[in-house]
């Protein structure tokens, strides 16, 4: 049947499963020696059935399963096996799986126990052959990541994960790909690739042309060649391009593409004309002639050809006119009179020519200058005013108009006091003209006189009166020539009022000049020599200045004579003369601005065109003459601008010329304003604009944004992964959009025509292999006579953990010879050097062991071979990459044996009897037997007597066997033979054992039974030794060596267990504390049939070891009043000691304290004395010592009360025992602090009748003194304030103390007076006297208990007994008092009651 068959036994409803077939192996098990490790048949995982068939079991020998390295390999068999038989099967108890056993490289491990006195290990290895039954498993069934195109190859983007469960490398390791099959796991991969703006934009065309309606909002109806589209290679909102208009690129070139638009604006007669200004204010002289300028209006018109169109004066009855240029002209003069309209204010109105004709008009307000023209005028005939007494100068009295008519006016003032005509000023001035007719007006002069003042007034000249007359209006009048200062008065005919009137006669030229001789002759001799004076002539003019300035000319005398024009002197000096034509031409003034032939030029030209080139002639024309007409041309400005400038037009020709090399792929366009000049001055300035259009021309090779390229991939990429992507820009229009990729010959990478290289398909890189790549790349910017350009890639194989560590080739096994070795001198066994063919961190390999030996390091061990002589160790090499891969390597190592081990006999010593009616000469009494756990030589072993011989007895060296000789028969009696054998091995230095022999050779009949060796065993052991600690060994001797003894505890089986050889161990740790003896009871049973018995006992003291006594706290407090006197009670400490007997041992002792004191017995801190302490807190060390030496230490902190005086001590007396009182000190405290509402602290309890306190307890009349003091918030109340309330509350007070004391109880109060206690000396002389004899007696009784200690019982256990009765003396409880009374008690009996509280029990 086929392993894994499954037979059915139904018995009884019960159904069992076996496991039929054959078994894996076959083995024999090896109980002698240490047998080496088997390696079963592999078998494939998933099997379940027979694993080990064992056989050669010997007889009676127990087998047992255990663990070998991994106990946990226990879980997949078991053993089928029943002590008596010869063979054990080992089967299965789970499918074994190998991918459970990966940590052990798949290996299931256990041993088969020969359970008898050697226990060796017969160890099996079974090598599980992984299948590949697992599917690799993703760790997540979607993985979604989100990636930008720009990142660079060998960028991971996302990691996916997948484990397969298999063991084996061959079925475990993974392959990731997008190609599915064997056994495989699938997971969805979601990459959300973000579009990059990384392509460049480019237009279709790189010149477009439109016009547009000024004004006109909306798309381009028809735009050239067709409409403007833009492309981009790239994705989503990456690939929608953004137009812009822009006059020079400023960003990133690469992310950009432009296009020339000329856009043509058509005009629109959209705007008005405009004036300069809306408001003119001019000014014009009054009486100015017929079509004089006034001004000139200027008129714009922002639309195209300027203003075009009629102008007009509103109102048209206005005296002004406007020419088409806008000049204002006056059309009528008669009507520019000043004296008539001072302003006149009209509009211009500019009407346009086309519709909608849009009219404009500016204000304009005009402003007639004065021209003397008229004399000034009254507005009336006569004006009247009043002068009041209190006017002042200056003040007006009449106001009257005065107009340019000649004519006068009379003006009447009236003022009351002084009504005298007169003058109103003292002087007066005139002018005059020379030569006017008498009676000619100089000046008017004013004067006052009373209106309606009848009395005529007369006006003189009182000087140069036959020269002037005046008027009584007041005109005066003259024919003087010259200036003159005339006087006149006014007078009434009774009073008289006097003026000067200063007149000046301006000369006018009415005379001619006349020579004082009309006829002159003169004689001049005909050689009188040239110049010559030949007579002056004289004229005289009557005027006056420049009017009287004669010059002289000469007329005739056919040009011989001249006449000096100043002094009228004739020369004889002919005047040369010379004749001229004269022409008069009207000359031009520079009105006419030059006007090109074009408002905006537009050429295209090469970008390869050579310097010079001329792109084409500019012209302008000005209409002006002469230098006014000269044209001289420039270019204004260049945009984009250069240094130097691109473009150079002749002044003179106009030829626009190319001066500096093009470059499409840095200005696709110039702008160029240009002007013309003419000569004149100012100089007139016309403009337009030149647009240059540079034309790409395929000469720019590609360029790679590098050279060398260098990149990094991991050794596992995918095939067909990309792997870098190669930027190149060509800078000619259209980029490198056409251009195409060659790489050098590869069988490896490839590029497509973005230049992204990646791995080729179905090729895979391997670092070990090959580790670096070098390519060379060619771009070429179009497909014919395209320019190329070359760039290197190198790419450069990263290592991936991809290779497992691997071991050297390692010796099977490793030899070492045994020995002790140590951290500080170990011992190498093997210098193993695993080599990984990964780089960097994943060939570093670390090595381990797989599962932790307590002996083995890699390089240290301590190796006992007799206890293992084979290990098998399962190194790791682990190296550290990611996924980190690891190696487990079984190395073996087996101990040379060292001869470190003596010959041990089975039994300590060999008893045999036999009848001599039954003894024949070489049968065999008894055969030592002993074993050497060494090997080999060191193992073999020589039998020797080394103490006593018999000659009735023979020893075989080699066997041990023990025979009889022929000696024998003439034994006559019973003979006992004791000796003593030797076994000696071969080792270097040999090594030996011995053991006792006793033959008893008997001549009657005899029954053996198993007996001990001796009757009793007495042993020993130190206390709290460790569980397991070995305590003695029995020995029982069954007589013959066809039986074996085992043992067994009767007694203690829960502290003590006992092996097959007798040895005794502890099972917990023993306290001589708790027990010092323990008696067992062994027994012994041999295997005879029926089997026979012995009995022993064994004694087993557990001996002291000394530890310290201990306080049960760290730190005591306690407080004392200032006043509490001497051996009063502070504080009792006890230390206890774990060492039995030592307790009541223990000392105490003090530091160095002149206020407090300890009883070294007792451990009862008492005061020495406290005065002068008030408020100090004194912190104490007590120590406790053992007898031995031993000690510890505690904190004792004393507070001293200091705000307590002797006055302030209450004394209560209680008809209680004072042993009663003693005892509850703490309720009487309560019940007394409950009714006064204050802390109370009792400090003293006496009995008026004296003695003890037990003593005094046995008196019928007791009387108990109590001392005590209150205490209100830690201040001490006064006695008689405690005493008043005691009194007031008497029944509270009684009712407190039957709840401490029962019914029946009474106090009073009591004066210290009557308290009065016995001499203090007496008393501390009484006490030291009874502390003395208390220590006597505790010594004496610990002496008497040690020495009962040493005695055994007849049962020979011995127990001791001491109990400690000592009351502890402590207040740390009770913290809400000042104190215990317990610590304050009286000093006469301290002493004596330290040594009646302590009893001895025995």
């Amino acid at each position: 049947m086929e392993h894994g068959g499954l037979l059915c036994v139904c018995l009884l409803s019960v159904c069992v499963y076996a496991v039929a077939g054959e078994p894996i192996g076959t083995t024999v098990i090896n109980c002698a020696t240490q047998p080496e490790v088997i390696n079963l048949t592999p078998v494939d995982e998933g099997y379940e059935g027979d694993v080990e068939l064992i056989t050669g079991i010997p007889g009676g020998t127990n087998v047992l399963l255990v663990p070998y390295a991994f106990p946990e390999h226990l879980e997949y068999v078991e053993m089928i096996f029943t002590l008596g038989d010869t063979t054990a099967m080992i089967r299965t108890k789970k499918t074994l799986d190998a991918d459970a056993l990966k940590g052990t490289d798949r290996v299931l491990y256990y041993s088969i126990k020969c359970d008898d006195l050697f226990g060796y290990e017969n160890s099996r290895k079974l090598q599980l052959n992984d299948l590949n039954d697992n599917s690799p498993v993703f760790a997540e069934r979607l993985y979604t990541t989100e990636i930008s195109e720009t990142l660079s190859v060998d960028t991971e983007v996302v990691r996916v994960k997948a484990e397969d469960a298999d063991s084996s490398p061959a079925n475990s390791q993974l392959t990731y790909s997008f190609d599915f099959g064997g056994k495989s796991d699938t997971t969805t991969v979601v990459f959300n690739v973000i579009d990059s703006d990384n392509q460049n934009p480019y237009f279709t065309h790189s010149l477009y042309q439109a016009a547009i309606q000024e004004n006109e909002n909306g798309v381009f109806t028809d735009i050239l060649p067709e409409a403007i589209q833009a492309q981009d290679g790239d994705m989503g909102i990456n690939m929608a391009v953004t137009y812009s208009i822009s006059t020079a690129q400023t960003d990133d070139p690469l992310k950009t593409a432009d296009a020339v638009v000329s856009i043509t604006v058509q005009d629109v007669n959209d705007n008005a004309p405009t004036f300069e200004t809306a408001d003119y204010t001019e000014t014009l002289l009054e009486n100015s002639p017929a079509n004089a300028v006034v001004f000139k209006a200027i008129i714009t018109d922002l639309d195209e050809g300027g203003f075009v169109g009629t102008l007009r004066i509103l109102p048209e009855s206005a005296p002004f006119s406007i020419d088409p240029d806008g000049t204002v002209r006056v059309k009528d003069s008669a009507a520019l009179d000043r004296e008539t309209t001072q302003n006149f204010e009209f509009q211009i109105e500019a009407t346009e020519r086309d519709a909608p004709n849009h009219v404009t008009t500016a204000q304009v307000t005009l402003t007639l200058i004065d021209e003397n023209d008229n004399s000034p005028t009254f507005s009336q005939t006569m004006y009247v005013g009043e002068v009041f007494a209190d006017q002042e100068v200056g003040m007006q009295l009449v106001q009257g108009a005065l107009y340019l008519v000649p004519q006068a006016a009379q003006v009447v003032i009236r003022a009351p006091g002084n009504s005298n005509p007169q003058f109103l000023q003292e002087v007066f001035t005139g002018v005059v003209e020379e030569e006017q007719e008498p009676g000619a007006f100089i000046t008017k002069v004013s004067f006052l006189k009373l209106p309606g003042d009848e009395t005529p007034v007369t006006l003189q000249v009182t000087s140069e009166g036959d020269k002037f007359s005046i008027s009584n209006d007041g005109e005066l009048t003259t024919t003087a020539l010259h200036e003159y200062s005339v006087r006149i008065s006014i007078t009434d005919g009774t009073n008289t009022d006097n003026a000067v009137v200063e007149v000046s006669v301006t000369d006018i030229n009415d005379n001619s000049p006349v020579f004082t001789s009309e006829s002159v002759t003169e004689v001049v001799p005909e050689n009188a020599e040239v110049p010559l004076d030949i007579t002056a002539v004289a004229a005289t003019d009557k005027d006056d200045s420049f009017n009287k300035e004669i010059r002289y000319s000469l007329r005739g005398g056919d040009a011989k004579f001249s006449i000096d024009p100043l002094s009228g002197m004739i020369r004889d000096s002919p005047v040369k003369s010379a004749t001229a034509t004269l022409t008069i031409q009207v000359s031009d003034i520079n009105d006419n601005t030059p006007k090109f032939s074009q408002d905006a030029y537009r050429v295209e030209v090469l970008e390869t065109e050579a310097v010079d080139f001329t792109l084409l002639t500019l012209s302008a024309e000005d209409p002006d003459e002469g230098v006014n007409g000269i044209i001289s041309y420039s270019i204004s400005e260049q945009s984009p601008s250069s240094d130097p400038a691109t473009f150079a037009l002749d002044a003179t020709s106009g030829v626009l010329r190319l001066v500096q090399p093009l470059d499409y792929s840095e200005v696709k366009e110039y702008t160029l304003k240009i002007q013309a000049s003419d000569g004149g001055t100012p100089s007139m300035v016309g403009s337009a604009s030149v647009v240059v259009v540079v034309k790409d021309v395929n000469n720019k090779p590609p360029e790679f944004n590098q050279e060398m390229y260098e990149v990094s991939v991991y050794e596992n990429l995918a095939s067909g992964a990309s792997i870098l992507l190669l930027e190149v820009t060509d800078r000619d229009e259209g980029g490198f959009s056409n251009g195409n990729f060659l790489v050098s010959p590869s069988d490896t990478f490839e590029i497509n025509k973005q230049g992204l290289v990646s791995l080729k398909k179905d090729v895979t890189l391997d670092r070990e292999t090959t580790d670096k790549y070098n390519l060379e790349v060619v771009a070429v910017d179009q497909p014919t006579e395209g320019l190329r350009a070359t760039a290197l890639v190198e790419i450069t194989v990263l290592d991936y953990n991809d290779n497992t560590p691997q071991f050297p080739s390692i010796p099977d096994p490793l030899e070492i010879s045994e020995g002790s070795y140590t951290e500080e001198a170990p011992g190498e066994i093997l210098a193993i050097v695993p080599t990984d063919a990964d780089l960097g961190p994943n060939a570093e390999v670390t090595l381990s062991l797989a599962t932790p030996h307590p002996l083995f390091q890699i390089r240290e061990a301590n190796l006992d071979r007799e206890t293992t002589e084979i290990y098998e160790l399962f190194v790791k090499a682990s190296d550290n990459g990611s996924p980190q891969r690891e190696n487990i390597k079984s190395i073996r190592v087996q101990l040379l044996d060292v001869n470190d081990n003596k010959p041990e006999f089975s039994l300590s010593s060999y008893v045999s009897s036999i009848l001599l009616k039954d003894a024949t000469e070489g049968v065999m009494v008894l055969k030592l037997s002993a074993t050497d756990p060494d090997f080999g030589d060191n193992a073999l072993i020589t039998y020797s007597f080394s103490e006593g011989s018999s000659k009735y007895l023979a020893l075989n060296s080699e066997t041990g066997e023990v025979t009889l000789t022929s000696e024998v028969t003439a034994l006559t009696e019973d003979t006992v033979v004791e000796m003593t054998a030797m076994a000696t091995d071969h080792g270097e230095p040999p090594l030996h054992s011995t053991a006792g022999v006793e033959v008893n050779l008997r001549l009657a009949s005899m029954i053996d039974n198993v007996a001990f060796l001796k009757t009793s065993y007495n042993f020993s052991l130190s206390e709290n030794q460790p569980e397991g600690t070995t305590v003695g060994q029995v020995l029982a001797s069954s007589g013959s060596n066809l039986y074996n003894v085992s043992y067994a505890l009767k007694t203690h089986g829960e502290l003590f267990s006992i092996s097959s050889d007798g040895s005794i161990l502890t099972l917990a740790e023993l306290d001589k504390e708790q027990e010092e003896w323990y008696i067992l009871d062994v027994e012994a049973v041999d295997t005879r049939t029926p089997p026979t018995s012995a009995m022993t006992t064994v004694r087993v003291q557990v001996e002291d070891v000394n530890e310290p006594p201990q306080f049960p706290d760290d730190v005591y407090e306690a407080s004392v009043f200032n006043i509490a006197p001497y051996k009063t009670p502070v504080i009792q400490v006890k230390a206890s000691d774990p060492d039995v007997g030592e307790q009541a041992e223990l000392v105490y002792s003090l530091t160095d304290s002149s206020s407090f004191d300890i009883d070294r017995a007792s451990g009862l801190v008492y005061v020495v004395s406290a005065v002068g302490q008030d408020g100090d807190t004194t912190e104490l060390e007590v120590k406790a010592t053992d007898p031995r030496g031993l000690s510890s230490t505690t904190k004792v902190k004393v507070q001293v009360h200091g705000d307590a005086s002797s006055s302030d001590v209450v004394i209560i007396s209680l008809n209680q025992p004072a042993n009663i009182v003693e005892n509850k000190i703490s309720e009487l405290e309560s019940a007394l602090g409950k009714v006064l509402q204050w802390t109370v602290t009792i400090i003293q309890v006496t009995s008026s009748n004296g003695g003890t306190a037990d003593s005094r307890a046995l008196r019928n009349s007791v009387r108990t003194l109590v001392s005590l003091v209150a205490l209100a918030d830690e201040d001490v109340v006064s006695s008689e304030e405690v005493r008043k309330k005691l009194r007031s509350e008497s029944a509270a007070v009684t009712t407190e103390l039957s709840s401490v004391f029962g019914a029946g109880v009474q106090f009073e109060l009591v004066s210290n007076s009557q308290s009065a206690s016995p001499d203090m000396s007496i008393v501390i002389a009484l006490g030291v006297l009874l502390g003395v004899f208390g220590v006597l007696v505790i010594v004496l009784g610990v002496l008497f208990a040690r020495s009962k200690t040493k005695m055994h019982r007849d049962d020979d256990k011995v127990s001791f007994d001491m109990e400690q009765r000592d009351q502890d003396y402590t207040n740390k409880d009770r913290k809400d008092s000042a104190g215990s009374w317990k610590q304050r008690r009286d000093s006469n009996t301290d002493s004596r009651k330290n040594s009646m509280r302590s009893t001895l029990a025995f």
